[in-house]
């Protein structure tokens, strides 16, 4: 099944009342396209989106429960009804010896790992790791609806080659300035079961119609 992850990232539109809006969009268009959709909106509505709709963590942290003011637990995340968590995102890089320990808690305690990887070595790197999902996203092209899956095919095709060398278990997604249908299509034709996106959704002034053309580009 085809599958796409919306970031919501830190914009306003997408807390409180608008992260339940965006929620309930995703759900709709999953239930009219097929496609499997998974929301990762801000730790403080995880509790509320995966009432709606699958919902992830934009990040957790690699520490047991106990001491760790300020960290978010992956314990935490399962308690409030998540699935899992985006890990090692441009915007927040983890040290790879702390991402291994994330993604092995994960697995522990059955939440799923949807690890970025910012070029075709790191992808390759990462897949060592046994991680549920690998994202190929170079950070150059994020937020600029440039997408990845278009104006660097070879990054997507070479990067897929690498992490099926290592690790044909993972799953592969495509993010980076997946902005339309056509960006879809192409991620998929490349070797990829989904993509990960953020602005193009949350920022659209039609999110349905984005979210649609998208989701119909995997089919």
């Amino acid at each position: 099944m085809a599958i796409v992850i919306l970031n919501f990232k830190a914009y306003k539109q997408a807390i409180g009342d608008g992260a339940l809006k965006l929620a309930q969009i995703a759900k709709e268009v999953s239930q009219q396209t097929g496609v499997r959709i998974i929301v990762a909106p801000q730790h403080t509505e995880i509790s509320k989106t995966s009432l709606i709709i699958e919902t992830i963590a934009q990040n957790i942290d690699p520490i047991d429960p106990g001491r760790g003011t300020g960290y978010l637990l992956a314990d935490s995340v399962l308690q409030n009804g998540g699935i899992g968590s985006i890990l090692n995102h441009s915007e927040h890089k983890m040290d790879f010896r702390e991402l291994g320990v994330a993604v092995t808690k994960m697995r522990e305690i059955g939440l799923k790992s949807f690890v970025c990887a910012k070029d075709t070595e790191e992808a390759r790197q990462i897949a060592f790791l046994n991680p549920d999902f690998i994202a190929v996203e170079p950070p150059e092209l994020i937020g600029t609806g440039k997408s990845v899956s278009t104006t660097q095919p070879e990054v997507v095709k070479n990067s897929v080659n690498a992490i099926q060398q290592v690790n044909k278990k993972v799953k592969i997604l495509c993010g980076a300035g997946i902005s339309n249908g056509l960006d879809a299509k192409k991620a998929k034709e490349l070797g990829t079961e989904g993509v990960l996106l953020a602005s193009a959704f949350v920022l659209a002034k039609d999110p349905k119609a984005v979210l649609l053309e998208i989701a119909n580009g995997l089919k």
